[in-house]
């Protein structure tokens, strides 16, 4: 078969690409249902979070701390929000620098008889009886912190990681409509610190290859001025696009259905509470899981007589697949499990510094830890980065 080609003149037929297909030389794009749902990685994240709040011993947070950076480095995407993790990693060594400065300044109330040094000590008036300025630093007492600033360094890494791991945009998408204002500012403000981070990077970068200072205070404020610029701007076009969405306006529901809903909801926020108040007390162990299921479900209710008043459509929505299921499943097995290992041993979950010795590993504890790297072998990789274009030369 021939057909006339571009010139007028008679050629052979060229085959048509179908519907959809990319052209020749061009990779196809990784299909959404490959992609894992946000909210998995967020659920994740937050149970490994909560398995460190439930201990103090540095084994274990340091496990957690392994497991979550080792899915990270790699699930993590080749996107400018995914680099942010290091900087989540800076601020948990800042708060442990902080948190062992302030125990060799203020002292620690935790006793010891192993003296490292002694600082001078600034007598305080009467008023503040209690608190001490220098004196002597023990080493029971910066164990003691080094310990608790761990715990805490380790929740600000598993948050971290589900900011580098999940898109921001893709978990607003997928929020209830009755949290779609609340999910908007929250994820706005998640993006501002990669955004934050990139900027600086670019203009650092642009410095150095102009030759000019990029550190000290010199070129933080060179560099800081930009960078607020930049933020002001991308304000004032993040607030255009939202108005001509028609965010915040939302549809006409009934006044029944207004009054079920705010019922629902507080009620439900309350049963969470009344719940959550019966399980950590030992006298409602009894009614605090079935009044705190109860307030789940009126909560949930709520929110989904709530969403009616969003007047909006989701395009192309993240399924929850059984990927998403084991991705859960597993930060909620070491949450779970850790839970359960510090009420049947509290002492291998916090050890003690009086009299000091070194931490033991909890064998079963470690190994429900480890069921934290199951995201790393189900979950896709992630998509290559796309190398530049290069131009045609002549």
């Amino acid at each position: 078969m021939r057909e006339a080609d571009g010139s007028g003149r008679p050629g052979l037929a060229r085959p048509r690409p179908e519907r959809g297909t990319p052209p020749a030389g061009v990779p196809a794009p990784r299909s959404r249902r490959t992609q894992l749902h946000p909210g998995a990685w967020w659920l994740w994240a937050l149970a490994l979070g909560t398995a460190a709040t439930r201990t103090t011993n540095p084994l274990l947070l340091a496990l957690l701390i392994t497991v979550s950076g080792y899915v990270v480095a790699v699930r993590r995407p080749h996107t400018p929000w995914a680099r942010s993790y290091g900087a989540f990693v800076k601020l948990a060594a800042a708060v442990l620098a902080l948190r062992l400065a302030f125990a060799i300044v203020l002292g620690s109330p935790i006793p010891g008889t192993h003296t490292l040094f002694t600082l001078p000590e600034v007598p305080l008036p009467g008023w503040a009886q209690g608190i001490r300025l220098g004196g002597r630093v023990t080493a029971e007492g910066l164990t003691f912190a080094l310990y608790d600033a761990l715990r805490l360094a380790a929740l600000l890494i598993c948050v971290g990681a589900a900011n580098a791991l999940a898109s921001p945009s893709r978990l607003l998408k997928s929020l209830p409509g009755a949290l779609y204002e609340l999910g908007v500012a929250v994820v706005v403000a998640l993006t501002f610190a990669p955004n934050l981070i990139a900027d600086v990077r670019r203009l650092r970068a642009a410095r150095r290859l102009r030759g000019r200072p990029d550190k000290g205070v010199r070129g933080l404020v060179q560099v800081g001025l930009p960078v607020l610029e930049g933020a002001l701007e991308r304000s004032v076009a993040l607030a255009a696009a939202m108005d001509a969405r028609g965010y915040g306006r939302t549809a006409e529901v009934p006044a029944a259905v207004r009054r079920t809903t705010a019922a629902l909801t507080l009620g439900g926020l309350l049963g969470v509470c009344a719940g959550t108040y019966g399980l950590l007390t030992a006298a409602g162990g009894g009614y605090g899981l079935p009044v705190l299921l109860a307030g789940l479900a009126s909560a949930l209710a709520g929110l989904w007589l709530g969403g009616r008043r969003s007047v909006r459509t989701r395009y192309r929505p993240d399924p929850w697949d059984a990927r998403a299921w084991l991705v859960s499943a597993s930060g909620a097995a070491v949450a779970a499990l850790l839970i359960l290992a510090g009420s049947l041993d509290p002492g291998s979950l916090d050890p003690g510094v009086v009299p000091l010795e070194p931490p033991a590993l909890p064998l079963w504890p470690a190994a429900a830890v480890l069921l934290g790297l199951l995201p790393a072998f189900v979950t896709p990789a992630p998509e290559a980065a796309r190398a530049p274009r290069k131009e045609p030369t002549t």
